[in-house]
């Protein structure tokens, strides 16, 4: 099974930004967790330039009482809250360590375009 999911921040540096994730739903779910990649270019530590998305419950941390809707909630929280030490952007995990101020203008700079 496949679909999309769109995640839209209401507050913090991503606020106002739509960010359009795939799932791909493996037949073996839920003792599989499903495939998710950001079909949106967005600059975020956890998110690489190809879309995939360094979220721990979708790598080693899955179990098959977690669903989809705890995938959604944790995507969301990477929005709330980026994390600048399990990087997959390291420039921006980077900037989000070393200069916070810049690393939200960066970000609202990259949404407004």
């Amino acid at each position: 099974m496949n679909f999309e999911v769109s995640i839209r921040p209401d507050e913090g540096s991503y606020r106002g930004g739509k960010f359009l994730f795939s799932f791909q739903v493996s037949p073996i779910y839920p003792h599989e967790a499903p495939k998710v990649k950001c079909k949106t270019k967005v600059y975020h530590p956890n998110i690489d330039l190809e879309g995939n998305v360094c979220l721990n419950i979708l790598r080693e941390d899955w179990k098959p009482v977690l669903n989809i809707n705890t995938i959604v909630y944790g995507l969301y929280h990477l929005f709330m809250e980026p994390n600048h030490e399990d990087p997959l952007n390291h420039d921006a995990a980077a900037v989000l360590r070393d200069d916070p101020k810049r690393f939200h203008y960066n970000v609202r700079k990259a949404i407004a375009s």
